[in-house]
């Protein structure tokens, strides 16, 4: 085997795309190259590309200008490296075979407990959280929240000047599988009379009192609700499409069926609109490119620092790292606070 110092680092973008993640390979690229002198390959489609042995070599010329494009370069997918596989020992051998001594993963929830797992089998991982819904707990902000959040705010601007025109209600359904941080900003910026989140089960007749009163001052209402939402009634978040590779249940509809509801209890004409895929397209904006660029260089760092099974985290301003454990433990949920302080302006 060759000197370790010749070994390559492998990168690798999984779960669902986010605006950012190529800022964040540029970044790793830029500077694991120039300043440590490393070399890079991009492993295709998240875990499947490791688990295949599918990969591609990242050179400073493969990075040009990417940090403005949306999606990621690499593709992602979200296979689970566990599933159907002997784990562990597939992505050790195929590592080994293309000379690749340690992987940066750029991932979720999902991403991250996979990277755990493979770290206590002895694979060298660092992390770099990617959710757009910023629901790590471990870090202040993930890059794609800020973007998803002004293309979502964009939509409600949109949707409040035909309501207004037709005197109707609106309901758009923003991300937001377990934490409600999307519906949350883009509700308060586009000035929402109603914001449902997954950590505020609400009743049918709080959102008709809100929709009402809205409807009451001349308002055309508008009801912006996150796809994790459950009405009190509820026990579990509207899912009509099945499960994802880690038996996730795939969620989303939730607009649908409170539109017909809201029309039948006030007689104001309803509409509702899902913004789905539209939130993680396009290109991602300047907070966004800053930070994933800044998580890209942290993970150059902790990889030549050795300082494996730990992600990089945004806390306050500073960029630092912190075990993968401390970020799986629990979900960055809306506090009641930030809630309460929303909840002023419904109605």
């Amino acid at each position: 085997m060759r000197h370790d110092g010749f070994m390559k680092i492998g990168i690798l973008t999984s779960g669902g795309d986010c605006p950012g993640l190529n800022a964040v390979i540029r970044g790793i690229v830029l500077k694991g190259t120039q300043v440590y002198d490393k070399e890079f390959v991009g492993f295709r489609d998240g875990w499947r590309g490791v688990v295949e042995g599918d990969a591609m070599p990242l050179t400073r010329k493969d990075i040009q200008g990417i940090s403005k494009q949306g999606g990621t370069i690499l593709g992602t997918s979200r296979t689970n490296p566990f599933e159907g596989t002997d784990g562990a020992d597939t992505v050790r051998e195929n590592m080994e075979r293309l000379g690749v001594d340690s992987l940066i993963a750029i991932g979720g929830e999902g991403t991250l407990a996979a990277a755990k797992r493979l770290t206590d089998a002895g694979i060298k991982i660092v992390g770099v959280p990617k959710t757009v819904d910023n629901d790590l707990s471990a870090t202040d902000y993930t890059f794609g929240f800020d973007t998803a959040t002004q293309i979502a705010t964009d939509a409600m601007d949109r949707l409040r000047t035909t309501g207004d025109s037709h005197g109707r209600c609106m309901v758009a359904e923003v991300m937001g599988r377990h934490v409600g941080w999307i519906a949350l900003h883009s509700g308060m910026a586009a000035g929402a009379h109603a914001i449902l989140i997954p950590e505020q089960k609400t009743s049918m007749a709080q959102i008709v009192e809100w929709v009402t009163s809205a409807r009451d001052r001349g308002r055309a209402p508008l009801v912006v609700v996150a796809e994790g939402f459950t009405l009190d009634t509820m026990d579990d978040a509207h899912s009509e499409r099945g499960l994802d590779a880690f038996g996730r249940p795939r969620l989303g509809g939730i607009g649908d069926m409170l539109a017909p509801e809201i029309e039948a209890l006030t007689g104001l004409e309803t509409r509702s609109t899902t913004l789905g895929h539209i939130q993680r397209g396009g290109t991602p904006s300047a907070y966004d490119r800053v930070l994933a660029t800044r998580y890209g260089l942290a993970a150059v760092d902790a990889v030549i620092h050795g300082r494996w099974g730990r992600m990089v985290s945004l806390q306050g301003t500073e960029i630092t790292n912190v075990a993968f454990e401390d970020a799986l433990g629990k979900l960055n949920t809306v506090p009641q606070s930030r809630y309460d302080e929303a909840a002023i302006l419904f109605g």
